[in-house]
């Protein structure tokens, strides 16, 4: 798979992703509720760390299977 993750969609990726994680982490520990309607505090705070990670994952590697799927292309080509 090519690389199909680059400039502002990268950073963006990390900014949100960090704090998605953080938020997780804090919420699973009790400091913060995270809790919406029906769903439990440790289930939503287990799905914001996933959610973070993959977005973390995807900005390290620089390659996302949505995008791929949909065809964005957020990767400047590389110049020799």
């Amino acid at each position: 798979m090519e690389t199909n993750v680059g400039g502002y969609d990268r950073t963006g990726r990390f900014i949100v992703g960090a704090i998605l994680v953080g938020v997780g982490v804090v919420g699973y520990a009790g400091l913060l509720r995270v809790a919406v309607g029906p769903v439990p505090q440790a289930l939503m705070a287990l799905i914001l760390v996933l959610i973070g990670a993959v977005l973390l994952v995807t900005g390290l590697t620089q390659k996302c299977p949505t995008n791929s799927v949909f065809g964005v292309n957020t990767c400047k080509p590389r110049s020799r």
